[in-house]
């Protein structure tokens, strides 16, 4: 019998695959949605994968005085398209939620609602992108609303590579978020590989220090398809080196040499983290809807799917 989505990630002897995607813009006819959710699986339908995650965008505009490079749209309610694509695909998905637009009762009901009504049961909880702005629930007093919630969830965590890079404590914020009911964390795209070593060995020392048994960390990898998809992932504030800026850009066909950096990074992740016995996973997406960067995600995820499983593989022999 197949293993779920859940008991994959909890087997640390397992491998866990993953595609990210956006929910259509917010007015989309149902129809249309449906088309869109179908064609996006027509594409996958070649790649062995374990789940779906659908987003929650947020307008981060308050994290930054830089314009954003594309404009923000809202989109439909991701409960609505995580129960289609599942429906769809017959697979497992996972649902990120912002939780800062409501206060805790709110919060709640819409934790019922999504269980009962969705059908929903696998969720990453995702706080405010800046101290600045309303935040009606912070991210702790969400945690401490769901964990009296009676419905039960599997529930993830985001995890940020460069915020450990200039604070030092992401590990510390990993541990935290695991008493708080975390059972697995999906990092934010990795373009800077010693950023997400460093946050990695930080973690595996930490949780042998304390006795207590590393959670898995789903690394996530995006395409960059030229210089308007690279200003949109650094306004995100995913870390790209200088080096590997100009190595995409000067580049005869920079989204070939995104993969191959993609490729390369992920290599030296598995390298130099091997022995730390951190459970790891792929979660791979397109951060925009522009044709071949979708294909070429499809792309990326088969090569670095290839080069995790020969790890995993060469693993288990030793």
């Amino acid at each position: 019998m197949a293993l779920s989505l859940q008991e994959k990630i909890l087997d640390p002897n397992q491998g866990v695959y993953l595609i990210g995607t956006t929910p259509p813009k917010s007015g989309t006819e149902q129809e249309k949605v449906k088309r869109i959710a179908t064609k996006l699986l027509d594409r996958l339908h070649e790649i062995e994968y374990d789940g779906v995650v659908v987003y929650d965008i947020q307008d981060e505009s308050s994290r930054t005085n830089v314009p954003r490079p594309f404009p923000f749209k809202e989109t439909v309610d991701p409960c609505e398209y995580s129960r289609l694509v599942k429906s769809l695909s017959q697979l497992d998905v996972i649902t990120y939620k912002s939780v800062t637009q409501r206060d805790s009762a709110e919060f709640t009901q819409w934790l019922s609602t999504t269980k009962q009504e969705f059908g929903l049961n696998n969720l990453v909880l995702v706080g405010s992108p800046s101290s600045q702005g309303k935040i009606n629930l912070p991210l702790p007093e969400a945690y401490q609303a769901f964990a009296q919630h009676e419905e039960n969830f599997f529930l993830g965590g985001v995890t940020i590579a460069e915020r450990h890079a200039s604070k030092r404590n992401e590990h510390e914020r990993l541990i935290e978020k695991t008493t708080q009911g975390c059972e697995f964390f999906i990092s934010q795209a990795v373009y800077n590989a010693q950023a997400t070593i460093d946050l990695i060995t930080s973690y595996a020392r930490t949780c042998k220090q304390q006795g207590i048994e590393p959670k898995r960390l789903i690394l996530t990898f995006t395409p960059c398809g030229g210089e308007k998809t690279l200003q949109f992932m650094e306004w995100l504030g995913i870390s790209v080196p200088e080096a590997t800026k100009w190595r995409m850009l000067d580049a005869d066909n920079t989204l070939s040499e995104s993969i191959r950096i993609c490729r390369e990074n992920l290599d030296s992740i598995l390298r130099s983290c091997a022995h730390l016995d951190v459970p790891l996973g792929l979660n791979i997406e397109s951060l925009t809807n522009r044709k071949e960067e979708i294909d070429a995600s499809i792309n990326l995820y088969r090569l670095l799917k290839a080069t995790m499983e020969l790890t995993l593989a060469e693993k288990q022999i030793a």
